[in-house]
């Protein structure tokens, strides 16, 4: 992706616009939330930065967006809260236009990614939302992920190392 990535000085995506007004009706701290499907239409367009904020182990076991960046929210099997994700992100992020790039933020079923989205706002990133249903979507009553929703249930790219 390069620095053409939509900032704050851009018009924001429709679906975006939308997502903010919904989250500012709502009293989010961040921007807002999307769909996978419309964070892949985002990414794809080059219009956002898809972020990782999932384990290194999870993207390693359960498979990972293409393109995607990572910068682990929590880390380790205990998930131990990253202190450094907000200096993280903002190094991962300065090629693409640091606190005013649009950024998708990306977990397992869309939880801690919005602790992280409302950490990144409170930082100074201005456009940041999270992708609701996450990668792996809510646990079901089976106790079983992606059943129902999640970027994988919709049939969106991901790889697997």
């Amino acid at each position: 992706m390069s620095s053409s990535i939509a900032t704050q000085d851009a018009a924001l995506a429709p679906e975006l616009e939308s997502a903010r007004s919904v989250a500012l009706a709502s009293g989010l701290p961040y921007a807002g939330g999307v769909s996978p499907a419309v964070a892949w239409k985002l990414m794809s367009a080059s219009e956002a930065v898809l972020v990782d904020v999932r384990s290194a182990e999870e993207m390693k076991f359960v498979g990972q967006v293409p393109d995607s960046l990572h910068v682990p929210w929590a880390t380790g099997t205990a998930l131990q809260r990253n202190p450094r994700f907000v200096r993280e992100l903002e190094a991962r992020l300065a090629p693409h236009g640091g606190k005013d790039a649009t950024v998708l933020l990306l977990c397992r079923s869309g939880k801690r990614s919005a602790l992280a989205a409302e950490a990144a706002a409170k930082a100074g990133f201005t456009q940041v939302f999270n992708v609701l249903e996450g990668f792996e979507g809510e646990i079901d009553a089976r106790q079983q992920r992606g059943g129902s929703d999640g970027w994988r249930f919709h049939g969106l790219p991901w790889v697997q190392d």
